[in-house]
Order: C-alpha cells, then sequence, then structure tokens
C-alpha cells in the first residue's frame, strides 16, 4: 500500500516519499509528514536475527513506497558499509547500569552520520525517478555536526552542489576543523557573524523566495535540504531506534514485548521525534525522555505547554543542542493537533510573529509519553566525570546531558524500567570539554594535544575522522553576516 506524505501547514499537499525528500520543505513553509505512521510487520524476534542493513529495509520500506526493493536495498548497502568502523553500525555500550546506544561509528563520528549517509543516495535515485533535469543544490543549516555529515555525503556527487552555513563563534574547534578542510568543487562552507537560530532562519527563509526560486530555475538549479526538516533525514533515524531494542532482547536485557524508555539528547527535536515514531510503528518503548541543556526551551515547554524562544542564547559545551527553534517539534504539533494542518499554521504563525505560542489542555495531554528536564553546564561536567571515574567510559557533552537528565528522571519517578540512552558525538569531538571535566588541566594544551590524551585515558584509538584533520590545509574562510546568506549563495551559484 503506497504511503502519500502532506504538509503540516496544508492537508491538500499530497506527494510521494520521493518527491517529499527532493523538495525538503513544502512550497507553504510546512514540513512533510507521513499521511499515516505504518506498523512494523515482523515480530519482535526477527528483528533480532536481521542485522542493520536488513532492518534499515524492513523499516524503511514502509515509509518509502515508492522507492522499488532494489533501489532501496542498493540506497541501504552504499549508506551502510566500511565507512563505519563497526560492522554493528549503531553498538550498544553498557555503563553505570544503562546501555549507551553509540551513534558515532560513521564517516564524521556523529549521530547525523546514521542518516546522512543514506540520504545522498535516495535523493539522486528519487531526482531520477522524478525525472529531475535541474541541478540540486543542497541548503544547510548546522549548529556542528550536520554541516561536516551532509559535506562529506554529498561531496563530488554528480549533480549537486551543497552549501553549509555554521555560527562561526558556536561550534567546537574539532567541528570547525572538519567542516573548513571539507574538498570537494561542489562545496561551500561559510561562517556567518550570528547563532544556530539565525543560521536555520536564513535557510528557511530562501526557501520561501518565490524569487529565488525562479531565478535558480533559470539557471538550472533546485533547493533541496540535508537538515532533518528532510523527511528523507527523518526516516532513517526511525531505524536505530527499532535496532536498540532488537539489541536489548538479543542481550538479554529485556524480554521481548517488555517496555524499554529511550534518553535522547536534543535541540531541533528530530532525533527524539524518530523515537516516537519508532513508538507508534509498535516498538515497545516507554517513557521518551527529552535531554536540553541550558537553552532548555524544550523542558519549558513540556512543563508548561508554552513554547517561548523569547529569552537568551547560550552557548554551551553541547553546541549542536544550541537551539531555541526546535524545527522538528512542528511534527509533533501537527500530530497533537489532531492532524489540523490550519491549527498547527496558526500556531506556527504565532511563533513567527511573537516568539511564543500556547497548546491546548487537549494537546498537552498528548505529550503523556514524554518526560522532559535539562543539565546545567556544571552538572554535564560533572555526568562526564562521574561516568568516567565509574566505569572509565568516556562520553561527549551531549551524552552528558541525556545522562544526567536520566539521573533526575530516576530519582523523581523511582522508576528502575531498563533504559537505553543515545549517544549522539564521540567524545573525540569535544575533547576539551571533555578533558576539563575529568581532569581540570585541558587548558595549557592544544586540541590536537587533548585528543591524544584523551586516547590515552580512554584506552581508545583515534578516530580515522580525527587524524585526517590534523594537518588538513583550511579550504574555506568565508564569513558572512546573517543578512548577507542570501548573497552569498547567489555568488556561489553565479545568479547574483
Amino acid at each position: 500500500m503506497d504511503l502519500y506524505y502532506t504538509s503540516t501547514r496544508d492537508r491538500r499537499e499530497h506527494v510521494t516519499a520521493s518527491a517529499a525528500i527532493l523538495q525538503g520543505l513544502s512550497k507553504d513553509g510546512g514540513l512533510f509528514v507521513p499521511e499515516s505512521i505504518p506498523r512494523l510487520t515482523l515480530p519482535i524476534e526477527a528483528w533480532t536475527k536481521l542485522s542493520y542493513q536488513e532492518l534499515s529495509y524492513e523499516v524503511m520500506k514502509l515509509f518509502l513506497t515508492d522507492f522499488t526493493e532494489d533501489e532501496l536495498k542498493t540506497c541501504i548497502a552504499r549508506a551502510y558499509d566500511d565507512k563505519f568502523d563497526t560492522a554493528e553500525i549503531a553498538p550498544l555500550k553498557k555503563a553505570g547500569g544503562v546501555s549507551y546506544l553509540e551513534l558515532f561509528h560513521g564517516a564524521t563520528i556523529a549521530f547525523k552520520d546514521m542518516a546522512l549517509s543514506i540520504l545522498p543516495h535516495l535523493m539522486i535515485c528519487a531526482a531520477k525517478k522524478n525525472r529531475v533535469e535541474r541541478e540540486i543544490v543542497i541548503l544547510t543549516a548546522t549548529s556542528g555536526d550536520t554541516g561536516k555529515a551532509a559535506l562529506a555525503g554529498f561531496a563530488d556527487v554528480t549533480g549537486t552542489r551543497i552549501i553549509v552555513f555554521y555560527p562561526k563563534d558556536g561550534v567546537s574547534p574539532i567541528q570547525k576543523q572538519q567542516m573548513v578542510t571539507q574538498r570537494g568543487a561542489n562545496t561551500l562552507v561559510v561562517g556567518i557573524e550570528g547563532n544556530f537560530d539565525q543560521a536555520q532562519t536564513g535557510v528557511k527563509q530562501m526557501f520561501a523566495d518565490n524569487s529565488l526560486a525562479e531565478a535558480m530555475a533559470a539557471n538550472g538549479f533546485q533547493f533541496s535540504s540535508a537538515n532533518s526538516i528532510n523527511i528523507g533525514r527523518l526516516v532513517p533515524q526511525v531505524v536505530y531506534y527499532v535496532y536498540a531494542y532488537a539489541g536489548m532482547v538479543k542481550a538479554n536485557e529485556i524480554k521481548a514485548g517488555e517496555p524499554l524508555h529511550v534518553v535522547v539528547p536534543t535541540g531541533n527535536f528530530g532525533n527524539i521525534l524518530a523515537a516516537s515514531y519508532a513508538k507508534q510503528m509498535g516498538v515497545p518503548i516507554g517513557k521518551l525522555i527529552c535531554a536540553s541543556n541550558e537553552n532548555k526551551v524544550l523542558f519549558d515547554f513540556f512543563r508548561t505547554g508554552t513554547y517561548d524562544r523569547n529569552r537568551a542564547f547560550i552557548l554551551t559545551s553541547s553546541p549542536s543542542m544550541d537551539i531555541l527553534i526546535s524545527s522538528n517539534l512542528e511534527r509533533l504539533i501537527y500530530q497533537l493537533a489532531g492532524q489540523d494542518a490550519a491549527a498547527n499554521r496558526r500556531l506556527m504563525e504565532e511563533l513567527n510573529a511573537c516568539g511564543s505560542y500556547q497548546i491546548s489542555d487537549a494537546m498537552r495531554e498528548g505529550l503523556r509519553d514524554f518526560y522532559g528536564n535539562y543539565a546545567s553546564e556544571a552538572e554535564t561536567a560533572a555526568t562526564i566525570r562521574r561516568v568516567y571515574e565509574m566505569d572509565g567510559y568516556v562520553i561527549d557533552p551531549h551524552t552528558a546531558v541525556a545522562a544526567c537528565v536520566y539521573e533526575k528522571y530516576k530519582k523523581e519517578s523511582r522508576d528502575d524500567t531498563k533504559t537505553v540512552i543515545a549517544s549522539t558525538a564521540s567524545p573525540y569531538k569535544f575533547t576539551r570539554s571533555v578533558m576539563t571535566a575529568i581532569d581540570g588541566h585541558s587548558d595549557v594544551m592544544s586540541d590536537f594535544a587533548l585528543v591524544d590524551e584523551l586516547a590515552k585515558r580512554s584506552q581508545t584509538n583515534v578516530p580515522k575522522a580525527i587524524e585526517e584533520i590534523r594537518e588538513a590545509e583550511v579550504l574555506h574562510h568565508q564569513v558572512c553576516a546573517a543578512s548577507d546568506m542570501k548573497k552569498t549563495v547567489e555568488a556561489f551559484l553565479g545568479i547574483a
């Protein structure tokens, strides 16, 4: 049975999965969502016998129904190969009585690889299916990890160009070095004088700019997105929550059908939304525990029902979560509103005009599966140190935010249900923050000296992604004001 996609702001939109992936964002500014969430067809016991690639097919075929079996299996095989440093792709590691789902074994050592390894293949396949002749321009804003993962996926891919904007003072030194050393004749990386929300807003404005779209079309270009607003990013993320449940059953941590809580550190809400989709598909997930850093806009939303971005923007040690506009939350709001696109659109218009909106009591009832809390910078550092001292296991600041919030949840609820924490980045991407938390003496060492010290302390190998950038030449030097993002894109494409 074919599954179609509609816009969170206009139910009249009715497009195939491949068209939604190509378009990225609906023309009305809404996000594409499946008209219904499909149910998994295989029993839990069968999941445990499948490889990551095989399970990916069983999940994704239910969402991407206009892709043939051969097309989808080819995309999966090309994505989840030896770019990952473990055959498991997303292994589970137990430490301190909880299981960590390690999502950082891909080419850029962050969870974004889990989806961005396959998105270029899905997009090129979708372009052929839809007889697209224009060059696809991937336009993306990043808070640190999406940028490099998207660049790695699309670099030198025929028929595409990729432009990444990042907050020049809002990413870690390693994250920045990964992006600005990116090779590829079709790539452009630009730091903006502003924060991630400003970069994301600038990208959304360009997607909604009809005059820009016309100028691009006249010159043989069309936009698409590699951000998590693209449904082609969200669907592959659902897979690893099914895989995590299967892994817990296989390891005899839980019995088939037993509930499993999931803790996700999130800023843009895409990663935890994927867990919610997995639950709706039939994975026995209990609580969806949403972990925020000091930019705790999501914590406040879960506590009050009011989403309010009118607050100071805080730069933290977990920069991928330094976000005040959680774009993917719109998909949940649309669902809570009973798939009422007009009601959702009014709330998003309030957010745009006033910076806040309030959901109804009836909509808040739909949040019962979620628990939200946050970790301060001091709590994040203390959690990194505690986990290291207890188990010799080193986690990055984003994962530490999740581990801290999980401890708060346990203390409040006295709930001992088995739990998986999504570990979203390698500690090697945030060596200064990690080593400062562990021993407090990192200020006198260079970033790469800290890499070697972390390897010694954790008794792990330095990832290939880090070794590659030690001496790599900086190729992208451009910086612009947030207000000049459109001009920068036009210049790169030669349509100014």
